[in-house]
């Protein structure tokens, strides 16, 4: 801080300079306001991809990679999005993601909507604290009774258990562009995550993408499935399939290494020359018989295996990848068995995995190894087909949040009617709860109430429905006490969604309220913004003559 006075007599106050020059402030209610603003214009970028008739978003990048997408968390993350407020948008959207996986498009909207609500208020010069205040009471008292309505279902039953995950899995391809196919996909993401462990860890579930073919010749591997590795001429000469063999994983290069990456030998003549390279080779051939007195089949390692341990191996009918993925070889011994070992010293029975069927097999232009009939598999393999490459990029992204959607819905067995039933029940109930507070906070309750049916009638806007006659009719529907009452996307009208199994995990719609008002409620509180200058900043020069 600097204070300049000015000279006596002049009859003015001391200049204070606080901030380096050229510092851009803002403060008040007008810097609430643009904040507001600034998240309005990233909502209405994504309001047209919610729901089952939502259209996609064409985004290229700045190195003209295009990406073709209606999913929330992915065209906010690719937008690049520099407003410092606008920025909790894309946060909350990827929390969303990260904690159930989808509705990111949802959560986005309603914070968008409840700030939308709450300008008019901010404008006619209600402190943002007493809309803060007002709009976590009503967040407190939806999530109670999202918890009071939702419906339990028993896990003891698989039959019942499996339905209910596959209509989850159903409801989210709904809005995607494989909704088309949900059945055949719902069916293939609850296999798949029913392949899992009890702790269900996503990373043992692999995709992988093999462009060409229709989208339905897609397969579910119950085991492990990976691209064949890189490899030299003998490898042709192995056998590509094995009935109950043994396999061996490894973390050891098996090739000659130059003798200068290793160390500075002085020799004075050629016999010694010849003594080392002799050595080198057999340390190598001792490494490869030791595999092969092993009993093992098949041989992977993380690192290089070279043409001589190629041709070694395929003279003794064994299968050999080297360069094989990290991620894909700790599926394959989860799957198959066994650890991965740093030595071929004193191999044992219990070092090494097995598996019923190994084969080699041709998916479209790719060759895949195929790891099935695990004893332990706790692992599966997704292999995506499409014609272009951008749809496989976006089938995989759907099929992720349904795998998470999956995923929730086994830990937390409670669900919700979706088509925007539970948000107009929600409404209903706060409306109701807002008559019995006094003061401003009866008005900000219902402006969070009014905020939620954003969702069904941005629903009936990017079907093409009329949403002022549809929300008039769930409104009347749901005050005669017919909760799960919603869209209806099929027939232009209003249905129980509950009976039409188009279902949600509450969990969902928990998480959705709960960061879209901390994300309203962190913007509201933000009245002053200081945007120091960048380190090159310089100061505009005086105009001649001046």
């Amino acid at each position: 801080m600097a204070a300049k006075m000015m000279g006596p007599g002049m009859g003015m106050q001391p200049r204070i300079i606080l901030l380096k020059e050229g510092t851009d402030t803002s403060q008040g209610v007008p810097q609430i306001i643009s904040n507001i603003n600034a998240c309005q214009m990233v909502v209405e970028a994504i309001r047209t991809t919610l729901g089952p008739r939502g259209m996609d978003k064409l985004i290229v990048d700045s190195k003209e990679k295009v990406t073709i997408s209606n999913d929330g968390a992915t065209i906010l993350s690719l937008l690049q999005i520099v407003h410092p407020a606008a920025k909790t948008l894309v946060d909350i959207a990827r929390s969303q993601d990260a904690e159930v996986g989808d509705g990111t498009t949802t959560v986005t909207m309603l914070a968008g909507e409840f700030m939308k609500q709450a300008k008019p208020y901010i404008e006619d010069g209600i402190n943002p604290q007493v809309i803060i205040r007002s709009y976590r009471k009503a967040t407190a008292f939806a999530l109670k009774k999202i918890a009071e309505l939702q419906v339990t279902v028993k896990k003891d039953d698989p039959v019942e258990q499996r339905d209910l995950l596959k209509k989850c899995a159903a409801t989210s391809m709904c809005s995607k562009l494989i909704a088309f196919n949900k059945d055949y996909f719902s069916e293939m993401v609850v296999d798949a995550v029913m392949c899992l462990d009890t702790y269900l860890p996503l990373n043992m579930i692999g995709i992988k993408k093999v462009t060409g073919g229709s989208l339905t010749d897609t397969q579910l591997v119950k085991g492990v499935a990976f691209k064949k590795t890189f490899s030299y001429a003998g490898f042709e000469m192995q056998p590509k399939t094995y009935k109950s063999p043994k396999v061996l994983c490894l973390n050891i290069e098996l090739e000659l290494k130059a003798e200068r990456d290793n160390a500075e030998c002085r020799i004075d003549n050629v016999k010694d020359y010849q003594e080392i390279v002799d050595v080198e080779w057999n340390i190598l051939y001792e490494k490869l018989e030791k595999m092969v007195q092993s009993g093992a089949k098949i041989i992977l390692s993380k690192l290089p295996i070279g043409d001589v341990a190629t041709q070694y191996f395929a003279d003794r009918d064994i299968f050999c990848a080297g360069r094989v993925a990290q991620e894909d070889l700790n599926r394959t011994v989860k799957a198959c068995g066994g650890t991965i070992l740093a030595t071929v010293n004193n191999v044992r029975e219990a070092d090494m995995g097995e598996c019923e069927l190994f084969e080699e097999i041709q998916i479209g232009n790719e060759r895949y190894n195929k790891f099935t009939g695990c004893p332990k598999a706790k692992t599966c393999t997704l292999i995506l087909r499409g014609g272009a490459e951008q749809f496989i990029d976006e089938t995989e992204r759907s099929l992720h949040d349904a795998i998470m959607i999956v995923r929730r819905a086994m830990k937390n067995d409670s669900v919700v009617a979706g088509g925007g039933a539970i948000e107009m029940e929600l409404s209903k109930e706060l409306k109701s709860y807002a008559k019995t507070i006094h003061g401003k906070e009866q008005l900000l309750i219902t402006a969070y109430a009014k905020a939620l049916e954003i969702i069904p009638r941005q629903l009936c806007d990017n079907a093409g429905f009329d949403a002022t006659v549809i929300l008039n009719k769930l409104r009347q529907k749901h005050a005669q006490g017919e909760k799960w009452m919603g869209m209806d996307i099929t027939s232009e009208d209003v249905a129980d969604n509950f009976a039409a199994c188009v279902w949600e995990p509450s969990i969902v719609k928990k998480n959705a309220l709960t960061a879209a008002c901390e994300a309203c409620c962190t913007i509201l509180s933000i009245d002053e913004t200081v945007k120091n200058p960048n380190s090159n900043y310089k100061a505009p020069s005086a105009m001649p003559g001046m």
